[in-house]
Parts: structure tokens; C-alpha cells; sequence
């Protein structure tokens, strides 16, 4: 993470940074999605019939793909000086372009894309985002993620 002062965050605004850590869609973490959001369509946990579909096997749910977008942007991105917190502010123009199979590692890549300043405390940060199927070449998703991070 780039500790930025907060009159110099515009200045990070089209700045791409080194994409994150590779994290496994295996089919344990497919299936405790699929416990913890009540979607048991087969699939994504039935890995016989899910074998005769196009996609070959199970594949990840796409809402299990952008949840992971947190734990794949750990460490990585801007933030003010002196932050006292961060919370999701929402998405624009998510879409899923591919299914990423079980046993698939992801990884994101980022870039700022606009910093709004709400007052002298408060920034909105825009950032692209596409997620990475390792050895694909179609990203799983693609999205504009904002984040509310208030500095002290």
C-alpha cells in the first residue's frame, strides 16, 4: 500500500500497480460459498454433472470471484496519510466475463481511476479493477470499485 499525502492523491489518477497475490478458487472455498449464500446450483458443487457442461467441471460463483477482491487487493493501492478507516463505497459496471474453474488461482489488477476529496477528511477512490484467471487470457470480471477512506 502507497501511503499518499492527501493534497497529492489526485496526482495518483491513471497510476497501475503491480498486481496481487495469486489466491485458489478450490472447490472447498466454491462449496463454503455455496453454504454460506444458499446457492447450491450444481454447477458449482456437483462435480460429476457439472462435467458435462461446456465448462468441463465445477466452476466458481461469480459473486465468490468479486468477495475475493478484497483479499486479493490486500497490499496494494493508495491511501492517505494518517487513515483512521476504509469502507466499500460500491461498484460500477461490474460484469463477469468468464467462470473461473475450481482449482483456478485469480489474482487483480488495479488502477486509480479518480479521487473525488468529499471534505478535508474524507477521499472517494475509484479504482479499475480486473481479476486475472491464471493462464486464460478473458479477465473472470472487470469492475469500477470506490472506496470512502477517511484520514485524520
Amino acid at each position: 500500500m502507497r501511503i499518499v499525502p492527501k493534497d497529492e492523491l489526485v496526482n495518483e489518477i491513471g497510476k497501475k500497480f503491480e498486481p496481487g497475490k495469486w489466491v485458489t478458487l478450490d472447490q472447498q472455498r466454491i462449496n463454503a460459498f455455496a453454504d454460506c449464500t444458499e446457492d447450491h446450483q450444481f454447477i458449482h458443487i456437483d462435480e460429476e454433472k457439472a462435467a458435462q457442461t461446456p465448462f468441463g467441471g465445477t466452476i466458481a460463483h461469480g459473486f465468490l470471484t468479486l468477495s475475493m477482491l478484497v483479499k486479493m487487493i490486500e497490499g496494494i493501492g493508495i491511501a492517505p496519510e494518517n487513515v483512521v478507516m476504509g469502507i466499500n463505497y460500491g461498484f460500477d459496471k461490474v460484469r463477469f466475463l468468464a467462470p473461473v474453474r475450481a482449482g483456478k488461482r485469480v489474482r487483480v489488477h488495479a488502477e486509480v481511476l479518480d479521487v473525488t476529496t468529499k471534505d478535508g477528511s474524507r477521499f472517494l477512490i475509484k479504482q479499475g479493477i480486473s481479476v486475472e484467471i491464471e493462464g486464460e487470457e478473458t479477465p473472470a470480471l472487470v469492475a469500477e470499485w470506490l472506496s470512502m477512506v477517511v484520514a485524520g
